[in-house]
């Protein structure tokens, strides 16, 4: 399948200005609660080796000495008090199908996530006591077959690392090298993909053009996907293009256009630690919905130019600088959510929202915007956000600034 785009003329007025969209041909199970806990960033380091013989283990690997962790995963607003759907918590991992590791460092090795990942099933790591990062020297990716749930639980001491090279985590129902499943690859209900206590850190993926590249740490395309607990920084895609975006995460359709649920996580969080992108300086979507609970977002950036449609003699972007989304009918929803601190060269300093159609929708409830600077416009009355869509955006709650 092919995602395409449509375009709207850029109209800058006194009311509020009007930006060009883009919109999607194509258009998620029911998950169980379970434990979210644990440590902070990892300050070591690891160097992929072969994995041995079992699922998912890793095998011998150079390491750092191993720091005991600090302190638990800081992720997401702590003082967020939207309530979280059964659906949208965290799996259960008690009862894990695979581990990667066998319980020091070097044993938790890139090649072993590739191939616990490429394996399916709820997969939890093992990786000795302290924080760890696993440098990746190669994408791990979902087959399709397999699963159908895919669960990546770091326990909190974990950071899967791009190394600034390569994007981390690639799912995508309609990609034929990872199998098709169904005769309707962008509309299935599996596989069912979370990531929970995790760090995605230093994801790149610039120069990647399947499905219109973005998602410098995570891509996913179809089936279903939702976030726990987990923390996004310093990742990047490319950086122009009117339509690429998602430094953190790009996502294209989901099954029955349900939600991605993004829940207690950070992206940024930090000065130096924001995400860097075309458009979507933290997330990117065409056609998809989102649920965003008790997250924070700060000091992401959209650095394209030039809008969508690019204009004449510019290569494009520059929108929305935490969270970028366009499409026909979908929704967003913020609740329990700091978005401060992120900037757009173009609009949307914290979110641009178009919906070609006009039919899509957008919630912001006890949450704060701040200091989210649009760099040529954004819709009177909503500092940080350009909306196109079939109302106003609610605001109940919330403080825009």
């Amino acid at each position: 399948m092919r995602l395409t785009s449509l375009a709207a003329v850029l109209v800058l007025g006194v009311a509020a200005a009007t930006l060009p969209a883009c919109s999607s041909d194509d258009p998620a199970p029911s998950f169980q609660s379970g434990p979210s806990a644990a440590a902070t960033a990892p300050t070591t380091a690891d160097q992929s080796a072969a994995p041995d013989a079992r699922d998912g283990l890793g095998g011998p690997g150079a390491s750092a000495s191993p720091k005991p962790a600090a302190k638990v995963l800081a992720a997401g607003n702590p003082n967020g008090r939207a309530t979280v759907p059964a659906e949208a918590r965290a799996v259960d991992t008690s009862k894990p199908t695979r581990t990667i590791g066998t319980g020091t460092p070097a044993s938790c090795t890139s090649a072993a996530v590739v191939k616990a990942v490429a394996a399916g099933g709820v997969i939890v790591f093992n990786c000795g006591p302290a924080p760890v990062t696993i440098k990746m020297t190669a994408t791990a990716k979902v087959r399709n077959a397999n699963g159908p749930k895919v669960v990546l639980d770091g326990g909190g001491r974990v950071t899967l690392s791009g190394q600034g090279q390569r994007r981390i985590l690639y799912m995508n129902t309609c990609d034929q090298a990872q199998g098709f499943t169904t005769s309707h690859c962008q509309n299935q209900d599996h596989p069912q993909l979370t990531v929970q206590n995790l760090t995605f850190a230093d994801g790149n993926s610039t120069g990647e053009k399947v499905e219109g590249g973005g998602g410098g740490a995570i891509f996913v395309r179809g089936g279903r996907f939702k976030v726990v607990n987990s923390r996004f920084v310093r990742n990047r895609c490319d950086r122009t293009g009117p339509d690429l975006g998602g430094a953190a995460i790009r996502v294209l359709s989901q099954h029955e256009n349900k939600p991605v649920y993004v829940v207690s996580s950070t992206f940024g969080g930090a000065s130096g630690q924001g995400g860097s992108c075309s458009n979507g300086g933290a997330l990117s979507s065409i056609g998809v919905s989102w649920v965003v609970l008790n997250s924070v977002f700060s000091h992401n950036e959209a650095i394209g130019n030039g809008a969508n449609p690019a204009k004449s003699g510019t290569p494009g972007g520059g929108s929305g600088g935490a969270i970028y989304c366009d499409g026909n009918e979908f929704t967003v929803r913020l609740a329990g959510t700091i978005v401060e601190n992120n900037r757009a060269n173009e609009g949307g300093g914290a979110v641009f929202f178009v919906s070609n159609n006009r039919t899509g929708t957008m919630k912001i409830e006890d949450s704060t915007l701040r200091r989210n600077p649009s760099g040529k416009f954004e819709t009177r009355g909503f500092p940080g956000i350009f909306f196109l869509g079939a109302r106003n955006p609610t605001v109940t709650g919330s403080k825009l600034s």
